[in-house]
C-alpha cells in the first residue's frame, strides 16, 4: 500500500528540518492519508482535482441504504448508525446531504451496476477495509445479522478483492469460521464463511444453510421472477460458489 501523503510529509519534513522534521512530517502526512482515505497516487489527484470524494462517499452511503433494506425494513437503529457513520467521516453539511439522497437510493436499489462500481477498489485496501467495517456495523445496527445482508457483504467483498475469510474476519461480532481450530486451509475457512456456518455446526444445519442459500440465489428462480441479466449471472456464479463450498465441507467432515 502506498501512502501518499505520509511520503510527501516525510520528504518535506526531511527537506526543512532533516530527520526530525521527516519524522513529524511523515506522521502529519498519515493523519491527512488516514482521514482522506488516500491510500493511492490516484487517490491523491483525485482529491487535489475535487474528484472521487463525494463519489466514493455517496457510493458508500448507498451500499448502507441497501443493506439497512436488506431485511425487509428500515429501522430506527439503521438510521442512527447511518448518522454515525456520517459523524465518523467527519462530512461536511453537503456531502452529508449527498450521502443521505445515496442512502435513500440504496433502499430502493436491486444492486444493478454495483459490481462495476465496486471494482476499483480493488487496490484501494484501506479504504476497502473502511467500507467493509461500515457495512458490517450497518448490518449488525438492527441487534442480529440478515442473512442477505451477510451474503451482500461477502459478496461486495469479493468484488473489492478480498476472499471471503477476510471479509468475515472485519466483522467484530462474527461467529469466526475462520478462528476455529479445526478448520484448517483457506478454502476451507471461506467454504464456512460463505454458509455462514462454523466448523462444530452439526451437519443438519449445514445442509439447512446451503439449501437455504441455493434456493435465495437460484439463477432459474430469478429468471422466473423476470430479473435483469446481470443479476441472473451473478445469482449463477454465487449457485455454483454454494456448490464447491458445500461439497468441499461435505468432504472435510464425512457426511452425505
Amino acid at each position: 500500500m502506498f501512502w501518499p501523503m505520509t511520503v510527501l510529509g516525510a520528504i518535506a519534513g526531511w527537506l526543512l528540518a532533516s530527520v526530525p522534521g521527516g519524522l513529524l512530517g511523515a506522521l502529519i502526512g498519515q493523519v491527512l492519508d488516514r482521514r482522506f482515505g488516500l491510500d493511492s497516487l490516484a487517490s491523491l489527484r483525485a482529491r487535489v482535482r475535487g474528484e472521487g470524494s463525494l463519489a466514493d462517499d455517496a457510493l458508500l452511503f448507498f451500499l448502507l441504504g441497501r443493506l439497512a433494506k436488506s431485511g425487509g425494513r428500515v429501522s430506527e437503529a439503521h438510521i442512527q448508525a447511518a448518522r454515525d457513520e456520517m459523524r465518523r467521516l467527519g462530512l461536511s453539511s453537503d456531502t452529508q446531504r449527498s450521502c443521505i439522497e445515496a442512502f435513500y437510493r440504496g433502499k430502493a436499489s436491486d444492486g444493478e451496476g454495483l459490481r462495476k462500481a465496486l471494482m476499483p477498489l480493488r487496490g484501494r485496501e484501506e479504504t476497502a477495509r473502511r467500507w467493509l467495517q461500515a457495512c458490517w456495523r450497518m448490518a449488525r445496527a438492527g441487534g442480529t445479522l440478515d442473512s442477505r445482508a451477510h451474503e451482500l457483504i461477502l459478496l461486495w467483498g469479493r468484488w473489492m478483492g478480498w476472499d471471503a475469510v477476510a471479509v468475515a474476519a472485519l466483522d467484530p461480532g462474527a461467529r469466526s469460521a475462520a478462528s476455529a481450530p479445526a478448520a484448517r486451509g483457506s478454502a476451507y475457512r471461506e467454504a464456512l464463511a460463505l454458509l455462514d456456518v462454523r466448523d462444530d455446526s452439526e451437519p443438519a444445519a449445514i445442509k439447512r444453510a446451503y439449501r437455504r442459500l441455493l434456493s435465495q440465489h437460484h439463477p432459474d428462480k430469478l429468471a422466473g421472477r423476470g430479473a435483469a441479466p446481470a443479476e441472473i449471472r451473478e445469482a449463477t456464479d454465487r449457485t455454483r460458489e454454494l456448490q464447491k463450498a458445500y461439497a468441499l465441507i461435505r468432504e472435510r467432515r464425512g457426511f452425505r
